[in-house]
């Protein structure tokens, strides 16, 4: 009898690391999601920003290209020209 309560004790424990080792790797994909949510809202924020402040960057020397830059670094849509 002693080796089944045994036995339970250890399936038990058992469990018990398999949970905390599950809710760990939770966590690290959490954060991970988190980090990522929080780029992309700063990806559109300045992306709000460059469209507001386009004409500055046109009456700059070089802005063309580094409103370019800017753009393809924070992943701004390109506007089509018609």
């Amino acid at each position: 009898m002693l080796w089944i309560y045994l036995l339970n004790l250890a399936v038990t424990i058992a469990m018990f690391v398999v949970l905390v080792f599950r809710a760990w790797i939770e966590l690290k994909n959490f954060k991970i999601m988190w980090k990522e949510m929080e780029w992309r809202r700063t990806y559109e924020a300045v992306g709000r920003v460059l469209k507001a402040e386009k004409e500055l960057f046109a009456n700059v020397d070089g802005g063309d290209e580094l409103y370019n830059l800017l753009c393809e670094i924070f992943k701004v849509p390109r506007e089509q020209k018609d």
